[in-house]
């Protein structure tokens, strides 16, 4: 992050196209030590190119503007400076703005007049916040050797990516799916990558719970006008975690959506849709064999098979292989994961099935094994980031295990010739639903 360092100031653009304003805002921090005013701005395209300009900590970003608001101006701040924290300033405080300044990517909403007390608390606690997310972010290897932050960014409208859609899917509930999700889509991101990371099931999803993440607007709002549905409304449906990953929330728990939960073909549709502006997009599922679920199963490039290390998790593993099968599913979109696997802490050994019996089993060989290791899950759930975003130990685990995962789907996606479309995501129409086979 931009001004880092143990002397480091916070450095602050101030945007807003009251004059006066923005004159009251910077006499108010110019005393302040620690905090540096590095630039003004009266209208939203104006704090796009100084922003970019100055790499600023935090924005204190006004929303009513001419020529572009605070919010629009926001949402592309995000993808421009991943690493700028937006601090939100309007006389409006009635929710829908916030919510609008929420999902534009803002961390914070402050309600004019604000006082210098509140100003500095604000813009103190909101750079320690971000500072400690980047700081703790892997970095990854890029192209030619050189380490590249994986902080990701936004989507932009027409722009063609890879759109590899990888199903992350366990029959056994409890395998992990969840923490397997979350932690690839972190893996695969970097510069040059842009990732969204889904939460796909029908009820109770748990990206949201991983990421410290909530929303008004989930994937049922995108369903409900699928036909209709445009990258503009996409972005404002979706929400950015700190780290810069793009997610699309599972609705809340309620009467109306218990009764009346997504339809199949239409979470398809949507996931297909939006594909094509990422890299990489991981879907988080239910462990249900579902109308969703299969029509996810039928849409994916890849299919990552989560398997617990007990007789119960290997049995229903080799289940859902064996319907696979009977679909004529291609062997090369099924990837296998040993997870929650257990050792005894003082002898060293295995307590859990071995891999090597597993995978004689399933006559299927693992892709990674992931220990298990609860302590290190449960502080970076609560943290709301990644495993692997929890330490910059690169060798301890879980977070090596899973790194080297992303790594290995990343190889396995990219492995093709560039421009050779996946097979497995050219028939998805070709019969391989499972509700659509005769």
């Amino acid at each position: 992050m931009t001004g880092s360092g143990p002397e480091a100031k916070i450095r602050v653009l101030i945007v807003d196209d009251n004059a006066e304003t923005r004159e009251q805002i910077k006499k108010l921090l110019m005393f302040e030590p620690d905090i540096e005013v590095v630039g003004t701005a009266g209208t939203g395209l104006e704090a796009l190119e100084l922003a970019q300009e100055t790499q600023p900590n935090i924005i204190l970003m006004d929303i009513n503007m001419p020529d572009m608001d605070g919010i629009s101006a926001t949402e592309k701040i995000a993808t421009a400076v991943p690493t700028a924290a937006v601090v939100m300033l309007s006389v409006q405080s009635e929710s829908d703005y916030l919510r609008k300044a929420m999902l534009a990517g803002a961390q914070y909403f402050l309600t004019k007049p604000v006082s210098g007390d509140e100003l500095y608390s604000t813009l103190r606690n909101v750079y320690q916040r971000k500072k400690t997310m980047i700081a703790t972010l892997p970095t990854m290897p890029a192209v030619g050797g050189e380490r590249v932050a994986t902080a990701g960014k936004g989507l932009r409208v027409g722009e063609k990516r890879l759109g590899h859609i990888v199903v992350v899917y366990s029959p056994k509930g409890g395998a992990g799916c969840t923490m397997i999700a979350t932690n690839l889509a972190a893996g695969l991101m970097r510069e040059d990558t842009k990732v969204l990371i889904v939460d796909a099931k029908a009820h109770f999803g748990d990206v949201g719970v991983f990421l410290n993440l909530k929303s008004p607007t989930t994937i049922a709002d995108l369903c409900d006008s699928v036909e209709d549905m445009d990258m503009e409304l996409v972005e404002h449906v979706l929400v950015t975690h700190d780290s810069g990953l793009r997610v699309l929330l599972a609705p809340e728990p309620d009467p109306g959506a218990l009764a009346h939960p997504p339809r199949g073909e239409a979470v398809k549709q949507v996931i297909a849709k939006i594909a094509d502006s990422y890299d990489f997009v991981i879907v988080d599922t239910g462990s249900a064999v579902d109308e969703i679920n299969a029509e996810l199963f039928d849409l994916a490039a890849r299919i990552l098979l989560v398997c617990p290390p007990t007789l119960t998790g290997v049995r229903s593993v080799r289940a859902i292989l064996r319907l696979f099968d009977e679909l004529n599913f291609p062997p090369e979109k099924l990837l296998l994961v040993i997870n929650q696997v257990q050792r005894d802490r003082g002898r060293g050994t295995r307590v859990t099935i071995d891999t090597e019996l597993i995978e004689k089993n399933l006559k299927m060989k693992a892709l990674a094994e992931i220990p298990q290791e609860e302590r290190i899950v449960l502080h970076a759930i609560n943290r709301g980031v990644p495993v692997i975003a929890i330490s910059k130990e690169r060798d301890r685990s879980p977070i090596k295990e899973l790194l080297e995962l992303a790594e290995a789907v990343r190889l396995n996606l990219l492995g093709k010739d560039e421009g050779e479309q996946d097979t497995a995501q050219a028939k998805q129409s070709s019969g391989f639903s499972l509700f659509r086979r005769h």
